[in-house]
């Protein structure tokens, strides 16, 4: 019997209320099985997969709510212009396989893989043109998604859009500042981290516009058209995604790339090729064309989400430390965290 997914219970299930995927017998294989979702293929027989997503057989705490929080994201967005993975169904009776679960569309095409803090993108994806077009169908899908009126998808009460970006500096100093007591390591002053803060606390716009946010925009987190020219077929893992300000989207999937105020300065930890890729401001300006956005404060979006960023990446380094993960992964986390804030009070002393 699948431990994660009984056919014989699932089969029913599937009958009422996926028909789409059709009625012979179920098959069902693994090919994730990861801390926070399992990730199952289903087939029967008709020529289509789908894809069912639940949390792991011993969930980590919140990972049945993010289930169905995915869930219901993906299914507003049905129907929508946003690249993503249709949702057919979704079940929140543990009783049918043990957990909440929701079964998706399976679509095809090819993902950007990591590998040593680089992001990588397969042949021919990985020279020009096809790697500077990757930035601009990027940067499509987040304007389709901040022209949403998320309201009127149903998505009333996803997130908690009053005061977001006042709150977003004390919700990611907490996370960091987390991260002794849960792990058993000592609390370390990183270069960057007080200024950043200090000067995002001080500069909040007051041009909030809120809407539906991914939470994680990258090209790993993405599934692109074999064919050329690139073409975004889905943006996946929406498991972080809530109502905020979209262009803290755009700022964090632009934050390693090339400003044209440095045009020469690569960032030592560039995530990609970024000879290859648009600046920053190429893709804020065709952002700011498809959204009608005013780029005046993009800055400040771009601190934060390198501020984030570090914030949530010294959780790496804090189990490193405390010998609940390899000395080698504690040093790469730690150059990522040191350059992104780096990076955050970088941007800030460039603005004068």
């Amino acid at each position: 019997m699948n431990t994660v997914a009984d056919p014989e219970r699932l089969t029913p299930w599937l009958d009422r209320h996926v028909p789409e995927l059709g009625n012979g017998p179920l098959v069902i294989d693994q090919i994730h099985n990861g801390t926070s979702n399992v990730v199952l293929t289903l087939d029967r027989g008709s020529g289509t997969q789908m894809i069912l997503r639940r949390p792991p057989a011993v969930p980590p705490p919140g990972s049945e709510k993010a289930v169905l929080r995915e869930a219901r994201v993906l299914t507003a967005l049905n129907d929508t212009a946003v690249p993503h993975p249709y949702c057919f169904a979704v079940c929140a009776d543990a009783d049918v396989i043990g957990a909440p679960f929701y079964v998706m569309e399976r679509v095809a095409g090819w993902s950007a893989t990591l590998q040593d803090g680089r992001i990588l993108h397969p042949a021919p994806f990985d020279t020009m043109p096809s790697e500077y077009g990757i930035g601009f169908t990027m940067v499509d899908a987040l304007v389709a998604l901040a022209n949403l009126d998320w309201r009127a998808i149903g998505l009333e009460g996803f997130g908690k859009p009053d005061n977001f970006l006042v709150r977003q500096v004390d919700r990611w100093e907490s996370q960091i500042k987390s991260y002794p007591s849960l792990y058993g390591s000592e609390w370390r002053e990183i270069p960057g981290f007080a200024y950043a803060r200090d000067w995002l606390r001080a500069n909040v716009p007051d041009d909030f516009r809120a809407g539906v946010i991914h939470g994680d925009v990258g090209t790993p987190n993405a599934i692109f058209a074999h064919d050329r020219p690139a073409r975004l077929n889905a943006l996946i893992d929406w498991e972080l995604s809530t109502i905020g300000d979209p262009l803290i989207d755009l700022a964090w999937f632009t934050g390693r790339m090339r400003d044209e105020r440095r045009p020469d300065f690569v960032y030592e930890d560039a995530l990609y090729n970024a000879g290859n890729f648009p600046t920053r401001q190429e893709l804020a300006r065709y952002y700011a064309a498809g959204t009608g956005r005013d780029m005046a404060n993009f800055d400040f979006y771009c601190v934060l989400a390198a501020f984030k960023c570090g914030c949530i990446l010294e959780y790496k380094v804090a189990q490193s430390s405390a010998g609940l993960m390899s000395t080698e992964t504690g040093k790469l986390f730690d150059k990522l965290v040191h350059g992104d804030f780096a990076r955050a009070e970088g941007l800030w002393r460039a603005r004068g």
